[in-house]
């Protein structure tokens, strides 16, 4: 059965993707406003001793951005996507512990989504903030 909605896209969506999987990236919550994706802690993406990599918490965001973008009640019209534009600003080390992004869609056009994402640790403590765009279709 083919999805019915962007949340149910990306519900099929995320545990396939191999990076995703690698880096243990799972769903929260995909449904509109706000999506929450969990990465869990893994000593196999640090840059060092137990600080998690910048790249992890960056591809963290960049996932969190296309599962905003797809955070919607309606029919997709096209399967496809893409990130076109992001930026992130790191606030603080993450150490040894999960990582959380929450997602939310800034703008809304004919194809271009505009999200910010803030990740941040289980107790809320900030990491990063990310702004993205994202062109479905």
């Amino acid at each position: 059965m083919s999805p019915s909605t962007g949340a149910e896209v990306m519900a099929q969506f995320i545990p396939q993707s191999p990076l995703v999987a690698k880096l243990g990236i799972v769903p929260e919550a995909l449904d509109a406003p706000e999506v929450r994706l969990r990465m869990p802690w893994d000593p196999s993406n640090t840059t060092l001793a137990d600080m998690v990599h910048g790249g992890a918490i960056a591809t963290l965001a960049d996932v969190t951005v296309m599962a905003a973008a797809w955070s919607t009640e309606r029919e997709p019209e096209s399967l496809r996507g893409v990130t076109i534009s992001m930026s992130v600003q790191y606030l603080a080390p993450a150490r040894s512990t999960d990582l959380i992004g929450v997602g939310r869609v800034l703008h809304r056009g004919k194809s271009l989504v505009h999200c910010e994402v803030e990740i941040e640790t289980p107790s809320g403590d900030p990491v990063a903030k990310a702004v993205g765009t994202y062109k479905i279709g």
